[in-house]
């Protein structure tokens, strides 16, 4: 038996700090396996806010949430076609605060149909913002979760620069740890924080 993968990992964490009725973030919906997850921790009572700049993105996650969860079974779910730095200006203010997870999945759509769908990916300024968003929008215990990709164009400097992030947060604000596969620097790894105030 192997360890878990990354985005095992990541639901795991996720999982321990959401409930039935709580708040949560996919900052990158692309084909809705994070956003599906926590419409079904939070049930039919609970909130998911999802963003994408692929408007195929959105529709994909709304496509597997209905097949996973039920049509009609996730009257709390919003998806923005908007940058996930955009986060704490669209999410409703009386949800500041009261957000137990928010999770990224950095780099490209997987399976996009275009020729030219790697050529739309995270980008490290937008990245660097929405984290600082999320940190905001996180109560205190809250999980925030980050699947970083350097194996591909553009996707080691954002790795690092969200390496770099996690290391200066101060610990007062949160505890930073990561999950990767030592022998394989180009593999996707995750970088967790658990918000402390």
């Amino acid at each position: 038996m192997g360890f878990q993968s990354v985005l095992s990992m990541a639901h795991r964490l996720v999982g321990e700090r959401l409930s039935s009725g709580g708040i949560a973030v996919d900052a990158t919906t692309g084909n809705g396996i994070d956003t599906a997850f926590l419409a079904k921790t939070v049930g039919p009572k609970g909130t998911v806010y999802g963003f994408d700049i692929q408007k195929a993105a959105l529709e994909a996650t709304r496509r597997r949430v209905e097949g996973e969860c039920g049509a009609g079974q996730v009257p709390g779910l919003t998806l923005w076609l908007a940058s996930h730095e955009r986060m704490k200006e669209l999410i409703p203010a009386e949800s500041h605060g009261s957000v137990s997870a928010v999770m990224f999945n950095l780099g490209y759509l997987p399976g996009a149909e275009a020729e030219n769908a790697r050529a739309v990916t995270t980008r490290t300024d937008s990245t660097l913002a929405a984290l600082e968003a999320a940190m905001e929008l996180l109560k205190p215990k809250g999980a925030l979760t980050v699947v970083v990709y350097p194996g591909h164009a553009g996707g080691d400097a954002e790795a690092e620069a969200v390496a770099e992030w996690a290391e200066r947060l101060p610990a007062s604000l949160g505890q930073a740890v990561y999950y990767r596969m030592a022998q394989k620097k180009a593999a996707p790894y995750l970088i967790a924080v658990e918000k402390k105030s």
